[in-house]
Parts: structure tokens; C-alpha cells; sequence
């Protein structure tokens, strides 16, 4: 039995937890220390126990307590090429990092199976990634502008997806960001509106999909019950019943609890 647990999502910070039983993964690091190991006990795991640091990209949002994780649990580094260089240049790497270069698009940890995916953000680099274990699967793919067929073709199967779905237009256009963040954001290399987001519902559930975590939801841009609205009506559009053929819900910054699957 796997568990999956977001210990933050969105512009503040994000960091989800992965347990395979002797085997754990943290997909970014992108808040405080402190924050992480008290999230991955709360998720029932242990900080000096995980087998792997998965990063998604280099921006602080998803780095932030990365050094400090790497130092103090001397966990190895799985990220692409383009990522990798770019910690070296923030001098985010402790000496003695073992990383490892993901851009084969797949890495195996025992019996379980990274698998990374390309993400259209403005960062290089940028994935996401699908796990794989002998049991089910799961994904992280948050922080892309625009759905790709690498994306869905990574997603297609997997049990459950925390998933993006950042701002909804409409506030984003009225809120206070500059002109030049929303443009950035409403972008290919930005992030997923409810509409993007929720327009991939009934994909992901045609294929397999049991369980989405909503994430990446803007404080300012969004809100969860927007996101939420939004993913439950496009997913009644194929006759979907929430809580009955699927499961959904919001991911936060703070512990958003375990997902079993």
C-alpha cells in the first residue's frame, strides 16, 4: 500500500511525500525544513529514511528548504540536467550531492520506477513526474502553461495525480499582480487556469485515474472551491460522480493529508 501526501502546494511553497513502505520519495522541497520533516512525520514517514529528492524545477517555490534537506539527510538528488546546473549556479548543492540526471526519463529505486515528463514552464528543465510501483501509480504535474501529449501520455493510468489548477482568469485579470506577471502567467510557460485545468478531467478519468489533488491553487488568483466547481462540472460531463467514481480534492500550503492508493 502507497501513500501520498502533499505537504504544500502553491506560489508560497510545495513539497509532496511518496511512501512505498521501505521505499519514500519527496518531489521538491520548496519549503522550510522544519515544515518538511513535520509533514513527512504527520504523513507517518521518517526525514532519515527517504530514499529520494525529486525536482520538478529550480524555482524558490519549489527549492526553498532543499539545501538544508540534502545536508542534513544526505538523501540523493533526482532532477534533470538543465535543473541540476541551475541548483550548481544558486550554490543550492551541497558539497558531495549524489544526483542523478533524470533526462533518460526513467530511473528505478528497487521495484519502484521514476519516470519524468517535460512541463511547459518558464524554467529549464521543467518536468513532472510519474512513479511507478508494483501496485499502482501515481503523478506530480503542476506548473505548466499548457497541456501537452507528453503530459497526457505520462498521466494516462495513473491511480491518483495531484494536478494544476492556479488561478481562475477572471480574478487573475482583476487582481493586483502587474501587468507583466499575469501575462506570464496566463502564458504557454505559465501556469493552468481552472478552464485548462479542468478541461483534462474527463481525460484523466477515462484513463484510469481514481484520485486528483487540485494544486498550485493562487491565494490571490483562485480559490478551492473555484478550482473544485470548475473539475466536478467538467467531470459530470461524462456522467462522472464524485465520491463515487472518483475521488477529488484541494492541496494547500500545509499539510494536506494522506491520500492511499
Amino acid at each position: 500500500m502507497a501513500r501520498f501526501c502533499p505537504l504544500a502546494s502553491g506560489s508560497e511553497g510545495n513539497s509532496t511525500y511518496i511512501s512505498f513502505g521501505s521505499i519514500s520519495i519527496l518531489v521538491d522541497a520548496g519549503i522550510p525544513y522544519k515544515s518538511i520533516c513535520e509533514g513527512v512525520t504527520r504523513s507517518g514517514g521518517d526525514i532519515s529514511k527517504i530514499s529520494a529528492v525529486a525536482i520538478t524545477h529550480s524555482h524558490t517555490d519549489h527549492i526553498y528548504g532543499l539545501k538544508t534537506l540534502l545536508k542534513k539527510t544526505g538523501a540523493p538528488l533526482y532532477a534533470t540536467r538543465d535543473t541540476v546546473e541551475d541548483l550548481i549556479r544558486k550554490n543550492v548543492l551541497p558539497e558531495n550531492t549524489e544526483f542523478f540526471d533524470i533526462d533518460a526519463l526513467s530511473v528505478n529505486i528497487g521495484d519502484i520506477e521514476i519516470n519524468r515528463f517535460k512541463t511547459s514552464h518558464d524554467a529549464e528543465g521543467s518536468c513532472g513526474y510519474k512513479i511507478i510501483s508494483p501496485n499502482g501509480s501515481c503523478a506530480v504535474c503542476t506548473d505548466l502553461g499548457i497541456v501537452t501529449g507528453e503530459v497526457r501520455q505520462a498521466l494516462s493510468g495513473c491511480d491518483i495525480v495531484l494536478f494544476e489548477a492556479n488561478h481562475d482568469i477572471d480574478m487573475l485579470r482583476r487582481g493586483p499582480y502587474p501587468a507583466q506577471l499575469k501575462i506570464r502567467i496566463l502564458s504557454d510557460l505559465g501556469h493552468l487556469s481552472n478552464i485548462s485545468s479542468s478541461a483534462e478531467i474527463p481525460f484523466l478519468l477515462k484513463n484510469g485515474t481514481k484520485q486528483i489533488i487540485l494544486g498550485h491553487i493562487s491565494r490571490k488568483n483562485n480559490t478551492p472551491d473555484l478550482a473544485l466547481y470548475s473539475a466536478i462540472s467538467s467531470a459530470h460531463t461524462i456522467g462522472a460522480k464524485k465520491d463515487v467514481d472518483y475521488l477529488i480534492s484541494a492541496a494547500k500550503v500545509g499539510f494536506s493529508g494522506v491520500s492511499v492508493f
